[in-house]
């Protein structure tokens, strides 16, 4: 109970983020998602170029840009790689290497966020939740094993994760993501307890990922939006790696 009461915050932020996901997860309306999932974008998007120090106004004008278009065009994920061809040139016409950070906001946090829409776009809304799921229970699971019997460090990265915490995560994590995918017939039971883990595992990566900018950053939270969590890049961080290994071991297996 202590671990509740002394993070009410977190977990009311937490739980009407996912009443709200999960009811525009039922609509299950295209256009609703990719609104939804942009509103998010934008705002961790605003947060990467803080995190980068990032000081070219119009990078917001690219960003939106690329949103918009994603809609209509078939493959979003693709917008990834156009945007990298397109600073990689501006950069070696213009010879302006101070603008090399421009690229960084376009790599991190737009590229996850292009692959969860692809996600959807390609398989459905069960497959997306599958990955909430799989992320949420990493998450929940990290928390919980990490404060109650966490005692060895993960990383120096991040001091407050806990080996014993990450494991328990991907255990609770692959458990509850095969259960899932299984029994609403996504996938075989084999595989589903793979891609279950493999996103777990990713999704820590990203949390670690997150970490490693905001100490470069010397920041505590990417923000300030969500109340017991910081911004929306504290919040989405596992989904952004978790999406994008979901998506490629979808398409090669």
């Amino acid at each position: 109970m202590k671990i509740f009461t002394e993070n009410k915050d977190r977990w009311i932020t937490g739980l009407t983020l996912l009443a709200v996901t999960l009811f525009v997860g039922y609509m299950d309306n295209r256009f609703l998602i990719w609104l939804y999932l942009g509103a998010f974008y934008i705002v961790g998007f605003n947060e990467a170029v803080k995190l980068f120090n990032v000081k070219q106004t119009y990078s917001y004008i690219y960003a939106i840009i690329i949103w918009v278009i994603s809609y209509f065009y078939p493959n979003p994920d693709d917008l990834f790689f156009l945007a990298s061809i397109f600073f990689g040139a501006k950069l070696a016409y213009t010879q302006e290497h101070d603008k090399k950070l421009l690229i960084l906001p376009f790599l991190y946090p737009t590229a996850g966020f292009l692959f969860m829409f692809m996600l959807y776009s390609e398989y459905g809304i069960k497959w997306l939740v599958w990955l909430l799921i799989a992320v949420m229970f990493t998450d929940v699971g990290a928390f919980l094993v990490g404060k109650t019997m966490g005692k060895t460090k993960f990383s120096p990265t991040s001091p407050n994760k806990t080996l014993e915490g990450v494991i328990g995560g991907v255990v609770l994590a692959t458990i509850a993501g095969t259960i899932y995918a299984f029994f609403t017939d996504l996938d075989t039971l084999f595989m589903a307890t793979l891609i279950s883990a493999l996103i777990s595992i990713s999704s820590i990566f990203g949390d670690l990922f997150e970490s490693y900018l905001k100490r470069e950053a010397g920041v505590k939270d990417s923000g300030t939006l969500l109340p017991g969590h910081g911004g929306v890049l504290d919040r989405v961080d596992g989904y952004l790696f978790g999406a994008i290994i979901m998506l490629i071991v979808l398409r090669a297996l």
